[in-house]
This record gives C-alpha cells, structure tokens and sequence, in this order.
C-alpha cells in the first residue's frame, strides 16, 4: 500500500471527516514527494526526533506518524529555518532525505476526531492514556449529553483514595520516566484527578474548577511558576489537598501515542509492520544531594 493510501486510512479510522472540524495541524510534515512510495513499515511517536528517525531507518519503515511538529513551531514552518541557514534544520531534513521518510501529524484527527470505543468515540490520546494507566474503570469526566464528552470523558478520574507519590510512581513506571514534579506535600491524599489542557499563563477559569468541583489532583501538560502552581501551593499549605504533579506535556501524551501501537496493526490487517518508538523522556533530573 502506498504511503498517501496509509495516512488516508489512519485518517478514515478517526471521525474527523465526519464531524467537519478543521483539521489544519495533521498534514504532510516532511516528505511530499515519497508519498506515492511502498509503505515499508509505520512507526508512531510522540515527536519525530532524531533518535526516533534513526531508529525508524533501522526498522526498515518510512513512514513516521508524529503527534507534534516536526520543526519546533507552530504550524511547523521551514522557511525561516531556509532563510537562516539552520544547520540542526539542514542535518535532520537531509536524514530524512537521504532514507525517503515521510512525516506525517496525526494530532488534530486523534483529539477531535478520536479513535472508535464501542459506539463512541473518544480523543485518541487520552483514552489510551487511560488504557495504559489501567484507570479505564476510573474516569468520570463529562456528560454523554454535552458535545465536549468525546474529550472531556478521559480527563477526569476518582481514583480510590491514594497518596500523590504513589500517582507518580505509576507514572513513572508505566511512562519509563526518569522523575516528576509534584507541587504540594508528596503525600497526600489524593482521589479526584484533573488533566486539564495547556496552561500556560491566565488560570482563573481552571482555578475556578478546580475549587468547585473538588479536584485535589491535577497532572499538568505545561506547569509554569504562577497562576495555577501558586494556587496549589497556597492551597495545599492551608490542608485543603490540592495538589500538582507534572511529568511534561510530550511523555504524559506519549501515554496515548504508545497506545496507537495496538489499533494500527488492526487498521491494517497486520499487513505493515506498525511499531512506536519512545522519543525519549523529555527530561535528566539532577539532585542537590547537599540541601538539607
């Protein structure tokens, strides 16, 4: 089957189309002209980085579905990059050039479309989270009348009564993290579990819900030094268990991303060979052994 034929295909097993949403982001990231070739093989990734395209030319596949840009930014623009020489630009595009991969981004379909559960269908990446957290059972997000439960159902969870460095030691197990960071006193007890979308700056709506509906476990994609990370700090100081914990917005994704792993294969009648590939934990921890 044709590279062009596969995206299609993927595409066809989500239900953007028929939901008419815009689907901007998810197009041809690199590779145009090797889109009519063989598929020799698919590897799917949270980012198409360098190890990841390394390891797909030692696999033997060419096509890489990535979730975020390829290009590191937004809408994954080249010519800037043209304009100013990039070397790091000029290196990876020749790798991919030189073993004929394309890339293609599979993020908006995955979210908004979502992948089929029985009759339904649910953001992509989220379900899959929960599918290899084991929290399936647990997720009590949205209402089936509201027009948002496809992507609100996997993003709130009442788990029976833990600690948050148990939270997090699942995570980091199952992710194969190097470490986390949690705001608020690691242990404390934690049952209703928020994974909002990015938060990069204003929080009031998110601060908002967070008190009236009761959540005292948040797992941030994007966790900056004011706004939200205050508010659980105060909060969690005043016994009121709120608490934060955030292992970075590409290996909490990825969650989702590995989960793909066991629908492709099924897409295609097990007729291409379909793989993930780790781009890697997004972070190196070093501790100050010496701060008492």
């Amino acid at each position: 089957m044709k590279i062009n034929d596969v995206v299609k295909k993927v595409i066809d097993y989500h239900a953007g189309n028929e939901l008419g949403k815009d689907m901007k982001r998810d197009k041809i990231l690199f590779g145009s002209e090797f889109v009519n070739n063989e598929c020799t093989g698919i590897v799917t990734t949270t980012w198409a980085n360098i190890d990841v395209i390394k390891e797909t030319i030692k696999k033997g596949a060419n096509l890489i579905i990535s979730h975020e840009a390829l290009f590191w930014n937004h809408g994954d623009h080249t010519d800037w990059l043209e304009e100013t020489a990039n070397e790091t630009f000029k290196l990876k595009k020749k790798l991919l050039e030189d073993n004929q991969i394309v890339v293609w981004r599979d993020h908006d379909h995955i979210h908004f479309g979502g992948i089929p559960v029985g009759k339904r269908y649910f953001d992509g990446i989220f379900y899959g989270f929960a599918q290899e957290m084991g929290w399936d059972k647990y997720a009590t997000g949205g209402d089936e009348k509201d027009e948002n439960y496809l992507r609100s159902k996997y993003r709130e969870y009442t788990l029976p009564k833990t600690t948050v460095k148990n939270v997090a030691a699942k995570l980091m197990s199952v992710g194969r993290l190097n470490g986390c960071k949690i705001y608020g006193n690691p242990d404390t007890i934690v049952s209703k579990v928020l994974l909002p979308t990015h938060n990069l700056g204003d929080a009031k709506d998110l601060i908002t819900k967070i008190d009236q509906e009761h959540f005292d476990l948040v797992l941030g994609l994007e966790v900056i030094d004011f706004t939200l990370s205050e508010y659980i700090k105060d909060s969690n100081m005043l016994g009121l268990n709120k608490t934060l914990l955030t292992v970075g917005h590409f290996n909490l994704e990825e969650f989702g991303v590995r989960y793909m792993e066991t629908y492709l294969s099924s897409i295609f009648n097990n007729k291409i060979p379909c793989s993930f590939v780790k781009s890697g934990d997004t972070y190196n921890y070093m501790l100050n052994q010496t701060n008492g």
